[in-house]
């Protein structure tokens, strides 16, 4: 799960930051909310799939999800998630929220580090 994850959240950053592998929404702004939130998207990303540094990244990551559901969905919306378009923020923010507590697994950077 933290692979897969990883590497769907990681094509956001892609998109945000490259415009790979689809167009991005607009120009690409490192100082601006959408920026910092593409590169934490892709860092995270790429972080998850390795498996380092899992639990305090998947956590970031859960909050940044949060709060991209309710600042960009459930304010424009409403709460439920089908109707405000907001499913994948929601589902995202779980996930990773489940990655903090059940750890990087037995493929991964951190486990082979603490095994040394």
């Amino acid at each position: 799960m933290r692979i897969v994850s990883g590497l769907m959240f990681l094509q956001h950053g892609t998109q945000k930051v490259f415009s790979f592998p689809a167009p991005a929404r607009g120009p690409f702004e490192l100082m601006s909310q959408i920026g910092i939130g593409g590169v934490l998207e892709l860092v995270g990303g790429v972080l998850l799939i390795l498996g380092l540094f899992t639990r305090p990244v998947a956590f970031l990551m859960s909050g940044m999800m949060a709060v991209a559901y309710f600042q960009f969905h459930a304010l424009s919306g409403g709460p439920f998630p089908l109707v405000n378009g907001g499913e994948l923020a929601a589902l995202y923010c779980w996930v990773f929220l489940y990655i903090v507590f059940a750890g990087p697994g037995s493929v991964a950077v951190d486990t082979v580090l603490k095994k040394k």
